[in-house]
């Protein structure tokens, strides 16, 4: 699967929901996600951890395996993703047990606008990030995707920071780092 997500640092996250409220986006949830990366040979592996602390809809998400390559850039990226269970996890990434890099945990509000997901994060040890992922399961989203994010950055620019090119593993690495030097 393949999705163009984008993320920024979020410098007001009431803004953010006001927006999102005036935009239409629905919340569908708030969750407490505890997202566990380990080293493999290319990409990334997760396995993400999740409880309700709100939800308007659905049921509690079961553990997932997350597989994932794109590239560290600030504009719009592909991601390429593949979930997976975990005796898919063995099968694919062998038997043992899989060296741990590090585990990020934040709570995210979710919210859903036009098939899009919006993530208003506040991520432990990091703070308040936005992000967003746009589907693309047709020639037209992929046609369509890179407009759709433009316009939905530039609609939630009075609340935005910095955009970031990384992930939050790799946020995180760089913080625990720079908290051993001090």
């Amino acid at each position: 699967m393949k999705n163009l997500e984008w993320k920024a640092e979020l410098r007001d996250p009431n803004l953010a929901r006001l927006i999102c409220k005036k935009i239409g986006a629905t919340q569908v949830a708030k969750i407490r996600q505890t997202d566990t990366y380990y080293n493999v040979a290319r990409g990334r592996l997760k396995k993400r951890e999740a409880v309700a602390v709100e939800r308007s809809i659905g049921s509690p998400e079961p553990i997932e395996y997350i597989f994932y390559e794109r590239p560290d850039q600030v504009a719009p990226k592909v991601s390429d993703y593949t979930i997976y269970t975990h005796d898919e996890v063995l099968t694919r990434f062998g038997q043992a047990p899989l060296p741990e890099w590090l585990t990020v945990t934040k709570v995210r509000e979710l919210y859903l606008w036009n098939s899009i997901r919006i993530h208003i994060d506040d991520v432990h040890d990091l703070g308040w990030h936005f992000e967003f992922e746009i589907l693309m399961n047709s020639e037209k989203d992929i046609e369509s995707a890179p407009e759709r994010a433009e316009k939905l950055k530039s609609t939630f620019l009075p609340a935005l920071g910095e955009p970031i090119g990384m992930s939050y593993a790799d946020l995180l690495e760089q913080h625990i780092a720079i908290q051993a030097k001090s």
